[in-house]
């Protein structure tokens, strides 16, 4: 599929300049015992009969397979690993050279030295995702108590919104979903959130991108919202974008990403490494792997592309997701990274997954220092 190889040549460049890269075809030609490395997208994880790792990479010339010991420093990384990500892995190919021993494994990731942009003056930004505005579950009371106090002089520096989707509760996105709905037609419930958003003050410009529950198609990347919903949410002039996109604010660059990705690297990963609790978490796996969505054909809906739009090619100021409604926030090799709960309450579908909601809470980001305050309005 073309969108798997222009993921694999745009990740594969960032790798490149750190190891001395052989195409597949070329290590197989190589004589046994030399040293040799590989970038590759993992097509296999395996484990062998003694407990080492078996992990095979693919280039754009075949497929190579490469043997992590489980004695080696690096063999918890083999934990982190999903199928359809980007690595390269250093080593030395085995005395028949059919195999290549790995000294080091690398990601894409953040560079540790990635100096953030800053507001060159006073300026904030509300992060807020997953309203379901149309369940009975959404919370009109504190949402006016966010949207009063953005009138007040506390809020004052408060010039941007951004909404990391799910804007409403949608129809029919779980089973038996009519039963907890307090709006059942799908436009009516955008007229309900286009309403709900004019009690947000008319100076602050708004940045809305969609989620899974939203009127748009499911597989990501997810385009915008059409002309018919636009009008709809027209009251406050929004500026929207599809699921993820990059905004700049004041020369600031948000990663904004619905996060469906999430539920797929927290099923995958060791609890240590990716959970609900700390949603935070898998967000920087993302920023490491330097994809919002790796794995094809999982629980994430991926649409073939001849481009993949799901590549971070450039590293961001501030990434914000939503979609898990747990409250997580931190810094990944200085990139600010934050989920910002939710503003619904324990819907039924909710209590039988064991999802408690984190709810009206509104993460505050000041632009000119990337410094963090978390409002809450419960």
């Amino acid at each position: 599929m073309s969108v798997f190889r222009d993921r694999y040549e745009r990740l594969s460049g960032t790798l490149r300049s750190r190891v001395n890269h052989r195409p597949t075809d070329a290590l197989e030609s190589m004589p046994g015992n030399s040293d040799a490395a590989v970038v590759g997208m993992v097509s296999d994880i395996r484990s062998t009969a003694s407990g080492h790792w078996l992990v095979e990479l693919e280039d754009t010339n075949g497929t190579f397979p490469c043997l992590v010991m489980k004695d080696r420093e690096f063999a918890h990384l083999v934990d982190e690993l999903l199928l359809d990500e980007v690595i390269a892995v250093e080593g030395s190919l085995a005395d028949d050279g059919a195999i290549l021993f790995v000294d080091a494994m690398h990601f894409p990731d953040v560079p540790r030295t990635h100096d953030p942009s800053t507001a060159d003056r006073e300026v904030d930004a509300a992060l807020i995702s997953d309203v379901h505005v149309g369940s009975q579950e959404f919370m009109t009371d504190a949402w006016h108590r966010f949207a009063d106090w953005l009138h007040t002089p506390e809020a004052d520096r408060v010039e941007y919104l951004l909404v990391a989707g799910d804007m409403v509760e949608g129809v029919g996105v779980y089973p038996d979903q009519d039963e907890e709905l307090d709006i059942v037609d799908i436009y009516d419930q955008y007229e309900a959130f286009s309403e709900h958003l004019k009690a947000v003050p008319g100076d602050i410009e708004i940045v809305m991108i969609p989620g899974n529950h939203d009127a748009v198609r499911l597989a990501e990347p997810q385009p915008a919202f059409d002309e018919e919903l636009r009008d709809i949410m027209s009251a406050h002039d929004a500026r929207i974008s599809g699921n993820p996109s990059t905004v700049t604010l004041e020369g600031v660059d948000v990663l904004l990403y619905h996060g469906v990705s999430l539920d797929e690297v927290i099923a995958e990963l060791p609890d240590e490494k990716a959970s609900y609790e700390e949603p935070h978490k898998p967000m920087y796996q993302l920023l490491k792997k330097r994809h919002v969505a790796p794995q094809f054909g999982g629980k994430t809906r991926l649409a073939p592309e001849e481009i993949d739009h799901l590549v971070i090619e450039e590293v961001p100021d501030v990434f914000h997701a939503g979609h898990v409604h747990k409250l997580g926030y931190g810094s990944y090799h200085n990139v600010l990274t934050i989920n910002s709960g939710c503003w619904q309450e324990q819907t039924a579908f909710q209590e039988s997954v064991n999802i408690d909601p984190d709810h009206a809470y509104a993460p505050i980001v000041s632009l000119d220092t990337l410094d963090l305050t978390i409002r809450d309005f419960n």
